[in-house]
């Protein structure tokens, strides 16, 4: 029951990536096009969408800062660990790197934590700030490594850091979310139109985001036979040990119990982010591997869904 309910929810996952697979392999609408549509979900349409979302919500009510630093630390735990076995695999592109600590430690929100916690729970609040930290602290992380490995970085290493990092603070994504929490602490209240054009906007990013790698697997083609070894082994971290590394961090190292435990763990078994493959088309790295990673975890999270959602509960 509980992933025929998931499944239903993320109804619309299916038809927006469906769509760019059927228009890509038809040739109705060019596949390589696919970067035009992540450039306008990361310029845009997802800062749109967190600013909205994030200066609508109560930061005071939401945050348990033992559970929120319980995780952070479970998140940097598992961000080392891979960021040591892609460094033993051979992968020596700093991006490269950034890509799979992405990939195997962020979560999906917008499009699977979310209707999933309403299913079980009625209510999404515990996702948010896990959602402000991946974007305010694991994103900046992210973009701030992908900037400083662009090739077209010059200077010494020190330079090229610093320009990196503060090209970063300076994408969309970062300015949004650092917009709507200083809005949403400070007394100021922001016109009714204003919100509702960003909401306009932002309810645009997860379609257009899932249509654009629905158009790039359609063109490029995504085989289940062809999985390497490297992708079942971020796909089973990502759904498999982060869970039980978050578990173990968050209640032995901070004692987080009950409710708080149980939402954790069912956030942390959440699939890759489908923002890696924004990210991925940005930068221009691991392309293929991001887009087979999005959808192949997405597919084991939900096969795994009952059993995690069971802990949760019984946690909870």
């Amino acid at each position: 029951m509980g992933a025929a309910g998931a499944l239903e929810k993320l109804a619309p996952v299916v038809l927006a990536f469906g769509s760019g697979v059927f228009l890509a392999r038809r040739k109705a609408v060019p596949a390589d096009s696919s970067k035009a549509f992540a450039d306008y979900a990361f310029l845009f349409a997802v800062p749109c969408f967190l600013f909205g979302n994030i200066h609508g919500t109560d930061l005071g009510a939401l945050f348990d800062w033992r559970a929120v630093t319980g995780y952070a630390t479970a998140a940097c735990t598992g961000a080392v660990l891979i960021g040591v076995l892609a460094r033993t695999a051979g992968v020596r592109d700093p991006r490269g790197a950034a890509l799979r600590i992405m990939a195997a430690v962020q979560v999906n929100t917008a499009y699977f934590a979310v209707p999933v916690f309403i299913m079980l729970f009625g209510n999404a609040a515990p996702v948010f700030p896990v959602l402000l930290f991946q974007v305010c602290v694991l994103s900046l992380v992210i973009v701030s490594i992908m900037e400083w490995g662009r090739p077209d970085r010059a200077g010494s290493p020190a330079r090229r850091l610093g320009a990196a990092v503060s090209a970063s603070l300076l994408t969309p994504v970062v300015i949004a979310c650092n917009a709507g929490i200083l809005l949403a602490l400070l007394p100021v209240t922001v016109p009714t139109v204003v919100l509702d054009a960003f909401a306009f906007v932002g309810d645009s990013a997860s379609p257009v985001a899932l249509f654009a790698l629905g158009l790039h697997l359609g063109g490029s083609g995504l085989k289940v036979r062809g999985t390497t070894r490297e992708e079942m082994a971020v796909i089973a971290f990502k759904c498999a040990a982060m869970p039980l590394i978050t578990y173990a961090v968050c209640r032995h190292l901070f004692g987080v119990e009950g409710e708080w435990l149980g939402y954790l763990v069912l956030i942390a078994a959440m699939p890759a982010p489908q923002n890696l493959f924004i990210f991925a088309q940005r930068y221009d790295v691991g392309v293929d591997l991001s887009a087979a990673l999005v959808i192949k975890s997405s597919v084991v999270a939900l096969l795994l869904l009952p059993l995690w959602a069971q802990w949760a509960v019984h946690l909870a």
